[in-house]
């Protein structure tokens, strides 16, 4: 994992939306409350695009770019 601070930031997004978003809202025992789907989407394609983002501190060379 070349942009491992990137990455770590995907993942960490990733995770609290899916949490946030979706699994509170469906476990609360509250039949009121939904799960935010779109939003959930939303934040999703954005840990997607951090995944694959490089960090700052990186040059092409470093993570293997031509």
């Amino acid at each position: 994992m070349k942009s491992w601070k990137t990455t770590a930031c995907g993942i960490l997004a990733a995770v609290a939306a899916g949490i946030t978003l979706v699994a509170i809202p469906l476990l609360d025992n509250d039949p009121a409350t939904a799960a935010n789907w779109g939003a959930f989407g939303a934040s999703l394609a954005a840990a997607v695009g951090l995944l694959f983002a490089r960090d700052n501190n990186k040059t092409s060379e470093d993570v293997g770019a031509k």
